[in-house]
């Protein structure tokens, strides 16, 4: 059978030179959280891919919850957009801005002055997280997000893919995965509400199905994905007895909206629980659009799981950070070079462009 991995396709509109997309992944580098001159370089040197879905990037002040994470809320950060889309384009990639707004996964010494921790429930993730300031810190207990903290995050969504469609960008992919703020109203570990927000399927999936409707009403449904993690453990994430409903039910909300995509994230490579090939089978079945694979990929997998009609597109994630030539040597069956994990979230470019 032909190598479907290899070949062109659309997304939608878009014609894509392969189904390689590269997957989101934090790096650190927005120093003051602006998109630089060294992030067009990276992004520039990986656009073999046929898709780039940008690090996650914030929407808001309230969801810069990492340090040096790119924000899309004001217009130098959409001047600096514009040099990476620039660069993405010339050297014939698409590229897709991830909105990730924190919530709870956050501490106030990584973000600017005025801004909140927000999240659905005052439930704070175990642990610490690093600042530049004063090094690993525990997680704070979030503020409760009341209805207009929920008004306002959804139209800040609404804004900043109006400024991604400024900056360039082919399409936005909101990052409904890993425990996040979209997440954190998905999920019973950090939703324990008991109004509209919380409780029930249909009240958990509300926040991420009406942050998509005012995306598509922005910019159009065949510029917008959901990135999703069912049985994610991430972030203190917890599976509950209602999750393939709840993941399903948002299927069925989505299609109404005519998504373009759907990314499904499998961490199971990396240790996490598997997402079960039959809830991957339903959604593959249930979504009206485009399904991208993700999960501890290598060519022959991709390629097989192509062939069999289980997705439309393959996202590599880790494998981009220190092979930025991945699709040629993915291709010609070259030795990929090591990751250097001391470097993922460092300032600079060692470890970042100079593979």
């Amino acid at each position: 059978m032909p190598n479907l991995l290899f070949s062109p396709t659309q997304l939608g509109s878009l014609p894509l030179k392969n189904r390689i997309v590269m997957a989101p992944l934090t790096r650190s580098r927005a120093i003051a959280n602006l998109p630089n001159d060294l992030m067009a370089e990276y992004y520039s040197q990986r656009a073999g891919a046929g898709l780039i879905i940008t690090e996650g990037t914030s929407p808001s002040p309230n969801g810069l919850g990492y340090p040096r994470i790119p924000g899309l809320f004001n217009a130098e950060q959409v001047q600096g957009w514009q040099r990476v889309t620039e660069r993405v384009h010339q050297a014939g990639s698409r590229i897709f801005v991830q909105l990730m707004h924190t919530g709870r996964v956050s501490h106030p010494a990584n973000m600017p002055d005025g801004a909140r921790v927000l999240a659905p429930s005052p439930i704070a993730v175990p642990g610490e997280m690093w600042t530049d300031t004063a090094g690993m810190q525990p997680h704070p207990v979030p503020h409760e997000m009341n209805e207009a903290d929920i008004a306002q995050s959804i139209a800040e969504y609404a804004e900043s893919a109006k400024l991604a469609l400024q900056a360039g960008f082919d399409g936005v992919e909101l990052h409904a995965a890993n425990g996040y703020l979209i997440d954190q109203f998905l999920n019973t570990a950090s939703n324990q509400r008991n109004d509209r927000w919380g409780g029930s399927v249909e009240n958990r999936i509300r926040f991420a199905v009406e942050v998509a409707r005012v995306t598509v009403a922005v910019a159009g449904s065949k510029r917008v994905g959901m990135r999703i993690s069912p049985y994610g453990v991430f972030n203190a994430q917890v599976p509950d007895a209602e999750m393939d409903t709840l993941y399903l039910r948002l299927i069925d909300e989505l299609n109404t909206l005519g998504l373009l995509y759907i990314h499904v994230v499998d961490h199971s490579a990396m240790g996490a629980p598997e997402v079960s090939p039959e809830l991957k089978a339903k959604i593959r079945s249930a979504f009206n659009g485009q399904y991208i694979l993700s999960g501890g990929y290598d060519a022959a997998r991709a390629a097989a799981d192509l062939n069999a009609n289980r997705g439309d597109l393959v996202a590599f994630g880790r494998l981009f950070i220190s092979n930025p030539d991945l699709v040629n040597k993915l291709q010609t069956g070259q030795e990929l070079a090591e990751p250097d994990f001391a470097t993922f979230y460092t300032p600079g470019e060692k470890g970042y462009t100079d593979y």
